[in-house]
């Protein structure tokens, strides 16, 4: 009976993997809080641009000759920014965000083509771990940076929910309501920006989409209350973090943002899953199927015109 917590203790003895958790419990707090908003406001295309804003901010660090989490976190700011001033009312539309994306990923092969004939060229694999994520490979002061960052991040998008949420559902409304639509945009980009950075850290800028949208959007296919499907993101991208983190533990040869983003997968399907089968269920009893399987009053209450009613 105690062995699992047997085994919790011994995996959390060591200190690369208290410093993975840390930060990953952070980083997918603030995914959950961002991620849940941006799938509100149909932004999810943002995710998918400042994944290669990331990888493009840490490769221009490199050539640079200063820290990649600077480069990570700059760029992923300042371009989020940009997005947010050249899309109307501070919320970035498609075609803002796919010029972005294009612009964004010649100038990361620019810089990798600097990066590696150049003298500064000498870490191979420094590419590669901002694509596929380094969480394991975090110092404790690194996994301490990222968590009090998430933290502020996922605060700071807390503090403004109930006003965002509102430019969220209806703009028109909100704005003649005195809501300031446009700087709750900038606002929101800015820190979608610096949590997109953070997650880079965990899943790696390649898959950094699926950490900001699959919990969020598995949310929201369980639950049409918005305050529920917030904390059911959260919930849903803490539990994938966890997880992830323990089968990549469990299984040395699995890397943990491919057990992230599998457990973040497997909730999805599951959610589609349950929601598709209860709206097939809704749809049969809707045309008058019976619970006992007998439908052969359905084409007539049908056909008739006028609503079916019990009489007592």
């Amino acid at each position: 009976m105690l062995a699992p917590l047997a085994g919790i203790a011994h995996m959390l003895s060591h200190p690369f993997l208290r410093d993975a958790f840390l930060a990953g419990t952070a980083i997918a707090l603030a995914s959950g809080v961002a991620g849940y908003f941006v799938v509100l406001r149909s932004q999810v295309f943002t995710g998918d641009a400042l994944s290669h804003v990331a990888f493009t901010g840490a490769l221009a660090a490199l050539v640079a000759g200063v820290g990649v989490l600077f480069g990570l976190y700059a760029a992923c700011i300042v371009v989020a920014l940009a997005m947010a001033a050249l899309g109307p009312r501070g919320r970035a539309d498609d075609t803002v965000i796919g010029a972005t994306f294009a612009w964004v990923l010649g100038l990361g092969a620019l810089f990798l083509t600097i990066y590696t004939t150049s003298s500064r060229g000498t870490d191979a694999t420094a590419g590669v771990n901002v694509l596929f994520g380094t969480i394991f490979g975090l110092s404790g002061a690194q996994a301490m940076t990222d968590a009090v960052i998430s933290l502020g991040v996922a605060l700071a998008i807390l503090l403004i929910a109930r006003p965002l949420l509102f430019a969220s559902i209806d703009e028109s409304v909100a704005r003649a309501r005195g809501v300031p639509v446009g700087m709750l945009g900038f606002v929101f980009l800015g820190l979608v920006g610096v949590s997109a950075a953070a997650a880079s850290q965990a899943v790696g800028a390649l898959l950094l989409l699926g950490l900001l949208a699959g919990p969020a959007g598995a949310a929201q296919r369980l639950t049409a209350r918005p305050y529920r499907a917030l904390w059911l993101s959260v919930l849903i991208a803490l539990v994938s973090v966890w997880a992830g983190l323990t089968i990549a533990y469990a299984f040395p040869r699995v890397p943990p943002s491919f057990g992230i983003l599998a457990v973040v997968a497997g909730c999805y399907l599951l959610a589609f899953a349950a929601t598709a089968g209860y709206q097939r269920l809704a749809q049969r009893m809707s045309r008058g199927a019976l619970p006992d399987g007998d439908s052969s009053f359905t084409p007539r209450m049908r056909s008739s015109g006028r609503p079916f009613r019990v009489v007592q």
